[in-house]
């Protein structure tokens, strides 16, 4: 089925399904024509010979130059152009995806005034596979993101360079072969493409629908840690959880009890007096509850931002007035990516604790680096070296880029958001996170070795049994890398967020 594009009701996992499994999409009913009512607003003021901001003025410092009929249509086009200036790594083209379909989204509220054949032929450029090339630099995210905006604009009227079927051409040539025809801009449609915060949208929008998936596999890393490292479930209590009643707290706390039911392995030590185990297994529920309440939080602010007008001005059909606003600053999404970027760089922290205390046979009670023959052999010994590795560079990028601002544009647009810089910290921080949680993984399914012919629970059962279909136990040093890898894969598929979600009830 097509996910429905009608500027309201876009959400992270439709994003993600179009992003990433190029799920097609198709234009509301009644949004062509919200969207042509807003266009007539655009051509009835070209005709009174009113003054527009950025249809029949200049752009930013140079809005107070008037810009003849004559040339209104050329005035969109060298806006493209010369603000095409984008420079590092292309982004990916799942993330160039969802930045098409969240300026498409936008555009179908009816506050933009495009012509309906603009916002038709980005739709057909998701569906038909036309991905501009786009550079992930330029943007510091007020005026909207103006740079990365423009390499996309650009395949749009037949220029820049664009990627059709793993081939990278001519923005024109893509369209060709696509059989699309290349849009002439007309009024107001420049800027309507280039202004809002599509870019950072996208990219920051895909990186919190990962890291929602891994909240939930670093509860199940947890659980499975906890058990093997012999530690007490009683930090999961829910009366302790009742009496602070965050909602992210108790939800991994009932997480954790639902993973360790009916393990043997809890059984074997509940009655060995332990009281309390050290706060990354105790604390559990409140460090990772905490991030899962950011995260839904920083969630929730994109999934408003992606079903808004960003761009300027703003058409209001039903009183035909054109204002002049701020709606593509990117501050609410600059603040909401650092304060993700944040948590989820705590939560590998806490992650990359639990692993050392598996492979130190001081802390777990196992043998050396869970090495079968310790000594001869090195075992996780690099797997914790090269997750503090990780750790240590995501508390770098946990510097708030919301924080900075840097005047541009001689000075009228004197207050920025960075907020794509925010978008392209959080999205390193997540694939950081990522494979430090499957290193956590990977090491604790190798403890469960040594705690054999005990069980583990039903929970943490079935994740042991996904990791050992791809990853055989560790019995004599091999590279590690393709395990690390393999196990990445697996959390980026969802599979143990699925054990997390799936998995029936029972409590330890």
């Amino acid at each position: 089925m097509s996910v429905v594009v009608d500027g309201e009701s876009l959400r992270l996992d439709r994003l993600a399904e179009v992003a990433l499994d190029c799920r097609p999409v198709t234009l509301a009913s009644g949004a062509r024509e919200r969207v042509a009512a807003c266009r007539a607003v655009i051509d009835s003021a070209l005709a009174r010979d009113a003054v527009i901001y950025g249809v029949t003025t200049g752009f930013g410092k140079l809005s107070d130059a008037r810009i003849p009929h004559d040339q209104i249509e050329r005035l969109q086009l060298n806006l493209v152009r010369s603000h095409a200036c984008g420079v590092g790594e292309p982004l990916a083209e799942v993330e160039v995806r969802a930045a098409l379909l969240v300026r498409a989204n936008s555009l179908a509220r009816g506050h933009s005034g495009v012509r309906p054949v603009l916002l038709e032929t980005l739709l057909e450029m998701l569906n038909r596979g036309v991905h501009p090339v786009v550079p992930s630099r330029g943007s510091v995210g007020a005026s909207g993101d103006l740079a990365p905006s423009a390499h996309m604009a650009l395949v749009l009227v037949g220029e820049g360079e664009a990627l059709y079927r793993g081939e990278r051409l001519p923005g024109g040539e893509a369209m060709r072969r696509a059989g699309l025809r290349p849009v002439e801009l007309s009024a107001k449609e420049g800027l309507s493409l280039l202004n809002g915060t599509q870019f950072m949208a996208g990219v920051g929008g895909l990186a919190l629908y990962r890291a929602r998936r891994l909240v939930d596999s670093a509860d199940l890393a947890g659980a499975l840690s906890l058990e093997v490292l012999l530690g007490t479930p009683a930090a999961s209590d829910p009366r302790i959880h009742e009496v602070r009643p965050h909602p992210g707290q108790e939800v991994t706390a009932r997480n954790i009890r639902r993973l360790l039911a009916g393990s043997a392995i809890v059984e074997s030590h509940r009655e060995c007096g332990r009281l309390q185990d050290a706060y990354s297994l105790r604390c559990i529920p409140q460090v990772h509850g905490a991030v899962r309440d950011a995260v839904t939080h920083a969630a929730a602010v994109t999934e408003r931002e992606i079903n808004s007008a960003t761009d300027n001005p703003l058409v209001f059909p039903d009183s035909g007035e054109i204002l002049s606003g701020g709606n593509f600053h990117g501050a609410p999404l600059g603040y909401a990516f650092d304060y993700a970027a944040l948590v989820l760089a705590d939560l590998a922290s806490i992650s990359e604790r639990r692993l050392e205390r598996l492979v130190n046979p001081d802390l777990s009670g196992l043998p050396a680096f869970l090495s079968a023959e310790p000594g001869l052999s090195s075992g996780f010994m690099l797997l914790q070296v090269m997750a503090a590795s990780l750790v240590s560079e995501n508390k770098i990028l946990a510097h708030p880029a919301s924080v900075d601002s840097i005047p541009t544009s001689a000075n009228k647009e004197d207050h920025v958001s960075m907020g794509m810089t925010s978008a392209l910290k959080l999205r390193a921080i997540v694939d950081n996170l990522e494979l430090v949680l499957a290193s956590e993984i990977l090491a604790a399914a190798q403890a469960v070795e040594f705690r054999k012919p005990l069980e583990p629970g039903r929970g943490t059962r079935e994740a042991y049994a996904r990791v050992r279909r791809s990853v055989p136990p560790l019995a004599a040093d091999r590279v590690l890398a393709p395990d690390v890898q393999a196990v990445a894969v697996m959390l980026r598929d969802g599979e143990f967020a699925r054990i997390v979600a799936d998995h029936p009830g029972g409590e330890a």
